[in-house]
């Protein structure tokens, strides 16, 4: 089990973003990708057989996940991740709060 996830909200502890908040896109193994975080130039070729149109577009670039942390709301802060075994499912758990991720209560 991973401790971020795709769909999480997170913050960007350093870099040149850091303080800003955005949704994880999409993990691949140590790197994650947010939204709106990490905007790169990219110069692409026109591609006719797709309909790409050539230019310079912004991409999101990954960021490595040591340099977000989840957004914990009760907070308002950026929060370490825990495991636990709740109700026989093992959840993740918020570390100054101990409450679980994503629990709307």
């Amino acid at each position: 089990m991973r401790k971020i996830k795709k769909g999480d909200e997170v913050i960007v502890l350093a870099g040149r973003d850091k303080g800003r908040r955005g949704t994880v896109l999409s993990v691949k193994g140590d790197r994650a990708v947010v939204e709106g975080i990490n905007i790169a130039k990219k110069h692409v070729r026109p591609d006719p057989m797709s309909g790409q149109q050539g230019g310079i577009i912004d991409k999101a670039m990954p960021l490595h996940i040591s340099n977000v942390a989840l957004f914990n709301p009760e907070t308002n802060k950026g929060d370490r991740v825990g495991f636990e075994v709740v109700d026989g499912r093992k959840v993740r758990v918020f570390r100054s709060t101990g409450k679980v991720v994503g629990a709307e209560a």
